[in-house]
């Protein structure tokens, strides 16, 4: 693989520089080419030939130190042309060669480099040549890009491995709080606990659906509130309260995957714990439709709905919170609507504009 055109403009613009001399004496120059990933040398052409400046990335390629270069010859530079059957030296192409002289092979301590080389005399205004400029810059080999792909899928494997074991953590932690929650008598405190194993519940579906075979970028928001809303059913739910689903596919980012999870678990939890208090039953709908729009999330109950002088979210509580990052993080709308004796319906919609997967 050849050197970037970035690599490539580098070069040229140090090879057009008028003066080198002066540009060499100048620190502010120096610095910018001990910057540049290029390979640079230069060498005076009178009263003999001998290098006069070497930058670092000179010194990391060919394995030279600087004090070991200046007031040398070409000579000392190691590299033979890459190319079968051509035994060149790069040390003799640099002094006899102009421009473009090939790609060579130089070996290092830590295996061979193949760079690709320049070397370009520079004049006076009278058109005598000055100095000789040397631009070296290194070859990424087929053989580094298997180690690179290599690594990063190593580090694939363990990111699959770190979600999968945050995913069973949460399981873990999930079934702990529910059973501290059933050794509680009921009230306040057992709720509280009930609430926070549904909401770290609904994180490990979360981690569930992203550590897949195949690492995935987004979250099938459809089918993963449809599994939230199974999973309360089956630890809250009781005879008669029956979940309807009706759930359209949308991928989306965790960013507002998360929220959208959390607000679905604070609404069916709702719903279960209070909706159908003094009724021997009732529906409980989740549906989220898709359309050229957006989509439509919405949560349901037929149930008694708020009581007089309630809102949802109860402003100071955690729900608010949630539903606030909901708002701020996918950029959602919220629509919440209460009917004594006729349930509470709660829409969320996100415009494709505002929340791309």
């Amino acid at each position: 693989m050849t050197i970037s055109k970035n690599d490539h403009d580098q070069i040229g613009e140090i090879m057009a520089t008028a003066d080198l001399a002066e540009a060499l004496a100048s620190d502010r120059f120096k610095q910018f080419l001990d910057h540049v990933p290029v390979a640079i040398a230069v060498s005076e052409l009178h009263p003999s030939e001998s290098i006069t400046y070497a930058n670092l990335e000179f010194e990391r390629l060919t394995g030279l130190a600087l004090t070991a270069v200046v007031g040398k010859n070409w000579k000392l530079l190691p590299g033979v042309a890459t190319a079968d059957g051509d035994n060149t030296k790069l040390a003799t192409a640099v002094a006899t060669s102009d421009d473009y002289i090939g790609a060579f092979t130089i070996a290092g301590d830590a295996g061979p480099i193949e760079v690709d080389a320049w070397s370009n005399s520079i004049e006076d205004e009278s058109g005598s040549a000055m100095f000789r400029l040397v631009a070296l810059a290194s070859r990424r080999t087929a053989r580094d890009m298997d180690s690179q792909q290599q690594q990063l899928r190593d580090k694939d494997a363990l990111l699959m491995e770190l979600q999968h074991r945050v995913k069973n953590n949460l399981q873990i932690i999930t079934a702990l709080v529910r059973m501290e929650a059933r050794s509680l008598p009921d009230g306040d405190t057992s709720e509280r606990f009930d609430r926070l194993a549904g909401r770290i519940g609904a994180l490990a579906l979360l981690y569930k659906s992203l550590s897949g075979e195949e690492m995935a970028e987004t979250v099938d928001l459809g089918a993963y509130l449809g599994q939230v809303a199974s999973a309360l059913m089956q630890a809250h739910g009781t005879e008669g309260i029956r979940l309807a689903l009706q759930l359209d596919s949308w991928p989306v980012s965790i960013n507002i995957a998360m929220p959208a999870g959390l607000v679905v678990n604070e609404l069916i939890t709702n719903a279960l714990k209070h909706a159908f208090i003094g009724r021997t039953g009732g529906t409980i709908s989740l549906t989220s439709t898709v359309d050229a729009s957006g989509c439509c999330v919405i949560v349901a109950d037929d149930g008694i709905g708020l009581l007089p002088g309630m809102t949802w979210p109860t402003p100071g509580r955690l729900g608010a919170v949630i539903a606030r990052s909901l708002q701020d993080n996918a950029k959602a709308k919220l629509q919440v609507t209460s009917t004594p004796g006729d349930g509470l319906r709660v829409a969320i919609f996100f415009a494709r504009t505002d929340a791309p997967a």
